[in-house]
């Protein structure tokens, strides 16, 4: 058992949690991610750690409630503990001194994409970081990637807050004004398939992070395949970062929208079933 030792809500639906996992802390690097459980019949489910503290011996997630699985983590408390707790997994992100990086994150992809910041920040990198979200209210983590960041950039849809527009508009300036050696994008799917594309248009390397399509995250399920430059790879095995220019991200949002109905069905059915204990 993992007992969680911190809790805190960044919007109504996004929450992190500090959580008590001290070999996993003590091994994890930028870019893993655990396997979590909440109770014995509970979903396994793959979540990226946002952080580590070693001497604590803990680990920090964050959580954003989008079906029944992230609900029941979400809604535990300090002191409750999680069932099962297996990591760190997955292929750590490569870091070394690229040059000047472009670190783009979009909404709860801001998490996965700190760790990475930071790694890259402390290899020697010039990191350039943009963090977007509909709305000022869903932006998170912006201090502790400022901490990291020669620059920030903060985008919303609405323009409640930073700039208003898209993650690809601020790339767009950055990639104009200054040679960029990498970039790193994390976020939504279709976030990524246009990041992608503008990163294509300048020529310039770039991984995505699809720990979103994760489902059993031990490469049994087979639910994270997705095609690489013409190849079959499963996410949690050799990834979950990949050459963005070689994904097939149609494909991907296909395979994400497969299940949707499924989904909401059960998650009305664990509400009305809260809502009556």
């Amino acid at each position: 058992m993992n007992k969680i030792i911190e809790k805190e809500f960044f919007s109504e639906n996004v929450v992190r949690l500090e959580i008590e996992a001290p070999r996993i802390a003590k091994a994890r690097r930028a870019g893993h991610f655990v396997i979590v459980k909440v109770g014995e019949t509970g979903e396994r489910i793959p979540l990226t750690i946002a952080s580590a503290n070693a001497e604590k011996g803990t680990i920090t997630l964050v959580i954003q409630r989008v079906g029944v699985s992230s609900r029941r983590i979400a809604d535990l408390n300090v002191g409750d503990e999680l069932t099962d707790l297996v990591g760190p997994l997955g292929e750590a992100t490569h870091i070394e001194n690229f040059g000047t990086v472009l670190a783009c994150g979009g909404g709860v992809g801001v998490a996965p994409l700190l760790p990475i910041v930071e790694a890259l920040k402390k290899a020697g990198n010039k990191v350039i970081t943009v963090i977007a979200a509909r709305t000022k209210d869903l932006i998170i983590l912006e201090d502790q990637v400022r901490e990291y960041s020669d620059e920030v950039i903060v985008m919303t849809d609405d323009g409640s807050y930073g700039e208003k527009g898209l993650v690809t508009d601020a790339m767009e300036k950055v990639m104009q004004r200054e040679n960029v050696d990498l970039s790193v994008v994390i976020g939504p799917a279709v976030m990524m398939k246009f990041a992608a594309l503008c990163t294509k248009k300048y020529d310039v390397k770039t991984y995505a992070s699809l720990n979103t399509i994760m489902v059993d995250g031990t490469g049994m399920c087979g639910a994270c395949r997705i095609t690489v430059g013409g190849k079959t790879k499963f996410v949690c095995v050799d990834g979950p970062e990949f050459d963005a220019h070689q994904v097939d991200f149609d494909e991907m949002l296909l395979r994400l929208n497969g299940y949707k109905n499924i989904e909401k069905e059960a998650e009305r059915e664990y509400l009305d079933k809260k809502e009556k204990n």
